[in-house]
């Protein structure tokens, strides 16, 4: 039904475009707030035709776009997704549809700016999902940084400045190591086709140093152990619009970029050298779990634990070397690929919830001290209500979808090496810890002082936004076979393709 249509096209260029009109006389433009809900809406609603219309018995690109570009360097226009890009996409139209509601009564300064700042990064976010010319990625991965850039440097805190330049530096590290490997895949292959990268023959040196690149450039994205210090000052500093975006879409797109360019690209380098991100993957979910309990302010404690949870991402996707060389089926494999997805989703999700109650809270007390609160669930019941369910689930409780994610890489991970399961398996005490500890200091016991005692529970925009994530982390976490079910044939060709030597 929709394969002749250029669905990705409208769902990357409807919210770019629509920020620019958003954009039109400024400040003055009285249309700023219903235009921008009436393109992240349609955006959402169009992106679901990408899951309707999804095959998930084959593991080709669907919903094919390809057009000349640059002719003389044979650059195209080429976009196509799959089971790893089409579930990414659907989460990041339905994050900023929720970013624009959110922001509806707090933003009040340059409003069509901020608005239109995140219809453009959605579309380049989305751009960047679905590329399969390595040129147009690159221009989509490095454009997207620009609105979010611009968020948290205007909109931000008191050390905004700081922040978005550690921000900006860190990025720009990373982006330059991914820019020289696909220039010289190009070189190698004779097409910025990045299904032809996943095709060519290359030698152990050479699949070496380009797994080196693309860990190097998406390790900083995830962002993992060490190079995740620009992460928690990015979030404390940005508003909570840009908070949900820089937890639930942009991390994920180091995970997707692992999955599109160093498995497929570099396996025998992957497997070589597999220990190594596994170490610093158990490292961020253990060491970052500890960090995480010493923290005072809310959104700093959150970053940490978005980057412990994280870890299962690259976890998931490097055992399966381990795996492969122990069982002869494979199939706790596909376990721990199909695991780090249904994580990376989640913790989507998640993560935006989270970020959204702590925003609820700022815009009435204007602190993120958690020694500021205490008793809030007195004054507000059903705000209480929501943000023990999403605590709950990010501590992974049964149940929700919190638990799928790591459980399936923890089980997998027990086919790879019982102490990397067990390793793992200590987020589920310590994200216990520092979550309940949270909970516990912020909304029980007696109100703590005045302002608490004078808050204000939610109103019926909250009530939707907070209500809408509830019920997919736990659809999710009851029924995660809609989600692994569309990725599967996807999960099992990339295996194939990592299971096959290019020496």
């Amino acid at each position: 039904m929709f394969s002749d249509f250029p669905l990705l096209s409208l769902i990357i260029w409807l919210p770019i475009f629509g920020g620019v009109a958003v954009l039109i006389n400024g400040d003055n433009n009285p249309w700023a707030r219903p235009l921008s809900l009436l393109v992240s809406a349609v955006t959402f609603v169009a992106s679901l035709g990408l899951y309707v219309g999804f095959d998930n018995t084959t593991y080709q690109m669907q919903f094919v776009e390809q057009a000349p570009w640059i002719a003389s360097f044979d650059i195209n226009y080429f976009l196509g997704i799959d089971g790893f890009s089409m579930p990414l996409i659907i989460l990041t139209s339905f994050s900023t549809l929720l970013v624009v509601v959110a922001g509806w009564e707090v933003i009040k300064d340059r409003v069509s700016h901020y608005m239109a700042a995140f219809l453009i990064m959605e579309g380049l976010m989305i751009a960047v999902f679905s590329a399969l010319d390595a040129i147009l990625f690159y221009v989509f991965f490095e454009a997207m940084l620009i609105p979010l850039f611009l968020v948290i440097g205007i909109w931000g805190g008191p050390n905004r400045v700081y922040a978005t330049i550690k921000f900006f530096l860190y990025t720009l590290f990373g982006s330059v190591f991914l820019l020289l490997a696909l220039l010289y895949l190009r070189h190698v292959s004779g097409s910025f086709s990045i299904l032809a990268f996943h095709d060519v023959s290359l030698s152990m040196a050479q699949q070496t140093l380009l797994f080196l690149a693309f860990l190097i450039s998406f390790a900083v994205k995830i962002p993992m152990w060490p190079v995740h210090t620009w992460l928690p000052d990015a979030h404390v500093e940005a508003p909570t619009g840009g908070s949900v975006i820089l937890a639930a879409i942009t991390l994920k797109i180091g995970g997707y970029g692992l999955l599109r360019f160093a498995l497929p690209i570099t396996p025998d380098a992957s497997m070589a050298l597999d220990w190594f991100v596994i170490t610093l993957s158990l490292i961020g979910i253990v060491y970052i779990g500890f960090v995480a309990l010493v923290q005072s302010d809310l959104k700093k404690l959150i970053a940490y634990s978005s980057i412990a949870h994280m870890g299962f991402v690259t976890l998931g996707l490097f055992i399966v070397f381990r795996i492969f060389a122990n069982s002869a089926t494979g199939s706790g494999a596909e376990l721990a690929i199909e695991g780090a997805m249904v994580q990376m989703i989640s913790h989507g999700f998640i993560a935006a919830a989270m970020f959204l109650s702590v925003g609820v809270l700022y815009d009435r007390m204007h602190t993120r001290e958690i020694s500021a609160y205490g008793g809030v669930i007195n004054t507000m019941p059903v705000f209480g209500g929501f943000a023990v369910f999403f605590a709950m689930a990010n501590a992974g409780l049964p149940g929700t979808s919190g638990f799928v994610g790591e459980f399936m890489v923890i089980l997998a991970a027990f086919q790879a090496d019982f102490w990397f399961a067990f390793l793992a398996a200590t987020t589920l005490i310590l994200g216990a810890a520092y979550t309940l500890w949270m909970i516990k200091r912020v909304m029980f016991g007696e109100v703590a002082n005045d302002q608490v005692a004078q808050l204000t529970d939610i109103n019926q925009r909250e009530f939707i936004i907070l209500a809408s994530l509830a019920v997919i982390v736990l659809a999710i976490g009851l029924w995660p076979a809609p989600l692994t079910d569309f990725m599967h044939s996807s999960v099992e060709h990339l295996l194939t393709q990592i299971s096959q030597s290019k020496l």
